[in-house]
């Protein structure tokens, strides 16, 4: 088995009395319980609350999305399928909110843009 269907009841549990994970429960993607983890154990602070974990994964999960967005826009005007790291550079560049708060980050194969 691969392992990538529904998980099957058990015995005498419904479906609602199935756990869910702090992702469902907030509508999320990305794994709200790893980011907590992660903060606990990168000594931030002494103690992180719930909140904060569920915050930063929300944030993350939105920034994703929106770089994704644009470089599949990027991608299509190239008329190619794949996103490339050249296409993530061109979303992030053209874009300005994006390009400040990137301002220091440099994309491995990602070129420069196009000056005309």
């Amino acid at each position: 088995m691969s392992g990538c269907g529904k998980k099957p009841l058990v015995a005498g549990k419904s479906e609602a009395a199935l756990k869910k994970t702090k992702s469902v429960k907030a509508g999320l993607q990305f794994p709200v319980g790893r980011v907590h983890r992660l903060l606990k154990k990168g000594n931030y602070a002494d103690r992180i609350s719930p909140g904060a974990a569920l915050y930063l994964a929300a944030v993350l999960e939105y920034l994703s999305a929106e770089i994704l967005e644009l470089a599949g826009k990027a991608a299509r005007e190239n008329k190619k399928a794949r996103i490339l790291p050249r296409h993530i550079q061109l979303a992030v560049r053209n874009d300005d909110e994006l390009n400040k708060l990137f301002c220091c980050v440099t994309i491995p194969q990602g070129g420069v843009l196009p000056n005309i």
